[in-house]
């Protein structure tokens, strides 16, 4: 009995380690990308038509006015020199992003965003809009009914908008019509860019490889970079190589830091902070002042006046008047434990690090956002 408790507990605390272990390795597809395999952005103009109401003020926006004249002329409707008087159209920008290896004929969300003055996009259809990539081509045409996620409603005396109703999505909405050339099987160097440049980092993904390889065909060229020569046995089975290679574990480091945004007091302290020896004090100054004024009314049958006599009390309270120390070398749960225990919140707690920074206590980076 006592020897398969043992056992077990010996199970038990293999199983710890080992899952700690895993917790602490990522995979290197979620560590790095390879060059060259990546999204493009694409971008158009066009008009969104069926609006009830809720389109662009012709007289305000010109470029929707005029968008509109060349559309109907190139359906053989003229309308030079007439006036225009329609709610019912916004001109917008069409944006979208052209996956990698991306086929044509296949289907990509796209995002349409008011230009000029409309009011809402509900109900609204996009008409064909070319979709151009940064070289000047076009990738993809946009059509299709948009989808919007906020409402605006109004009377005389009040109205309310939830959410943005100037910006919709058309899921599907384009359709790829050029492909973008990349030969990934005849490539005999490939690349991995790290998402957080690191020296030694790069240099356990180099070493991962050329464990699994059992040859040097991978180098860290610089904190974020990572180049993979391929032997030419392989060059035929490029994919086959990269999907085995993404899934090796490596153990990523991380540079000590603590990240600050002061706008809503959100704190982000790395594992690697160290401190070195420091006593922290902490304490708020309670000003409070009350006014009571009194009335003073004369004797009756008197020669006096009412007058109105000020009475004013001042109260001063100093809270937090407990001197925490922190030892060095503590852990980040330290840390927070000790911060804790003098009862602050995030704003001070922010005054709190930036002062032992000062002092020269704190072996990490703040960075402010």
């Amino acid at each position: 009995m006592k020897g398969t408790l043992k056992t077990a507990l010996a199970a038990l605390v293999a199983f710890g380690f080992a899952a700690s272990a895993a917790q602490a390795t990522s995979r290197i597809k979620d560590l790095a990308n390879i060059e060259g395999i990546r999204q493009n952005q694409l971008i158009g103009y066009g008009l969104v038509v069926g609006l009830d109401g809720t389109g662009d003020t012709l007289n305000n926006t010109p470029f929707t006015k005029q968008s509109l004249q060349a559309m109907l002329e190139r359906l053989g409707v003229n309308i030079r020199g007439q006036q225009i008087r329609t709610g019912n159209v916004a001109a917008v920008m069409v944006t979208a992003n052209l996956p990698p290896f991306a086929t044509q004929g296949t289907r990509i969300d796209v995002t349409a965003s008011a230009m000029g003055d409309a009011k809402s996009l509900a109900g609204g259809t996009l008409l064909v809009t070319p979709l151009l990539g940064a070289d000047g081509n076009v990738y993809a045409v946009a059509q299709g009914s948009i989808s919007v996620g906020g409402f605006q409603a109004k009377g005389q005396a009040a109205s309310i908008t939830q959410g943005v109703p100037t910006v919709g999505q058309l899921p599907n909405g384009a359709i790829i019509e050029r492909e973008i050339d990349f030969s990934l099987n005849s490539m005999k160097r490939l690349r991995l860019a790290l998402r957080n440049p690191d020296f030694t980092t790069a240099k356990r993904i180099a070493v991962a490889i050329n464990d699994y390889m059992g040859m040097p065909v991978a180098e860290p060229l610089d904190p974020s970079t990572v180049q993979l020569r391929l032997p030419k046995r392989l060059h035929e089975n490029v994919v086959e190589l990269l999907t085995d290679i993404e899934q090796l574990q490596v153990e990523p480091d991380e540079a000590a830091k603590i990240v600050i945004d002061e706008r809503s007091g959100v704190i982000v302290i790395g594992r690697d902070v160290r401190v070195s020896t420091v006593a922290v004090a902490q304490g708020n100054l309670t000003v409070t002042i009350s006014e009571s004024p009194q009335v003073s009314q004369p004797a009756p049958q008197s020669r006096g006046r009412t007058v109105v006599v000020p009475r004013t009390r001042v109260g001063v309270q100093e809270e937090g008047k407990k001197l925490a120390m922190v030892h060095e070398g503590v852990s980040l749960q330290q840390i927070v434990d000790g911060l804790n225990a003098l009862g602050i919140g995030p704003r001070d707690l922010i005054t709190i690090l930036e002062a032992i920074k000062a002092a020269g206590a704190i072996q990490a980076d703040i960075e402010v956002m």
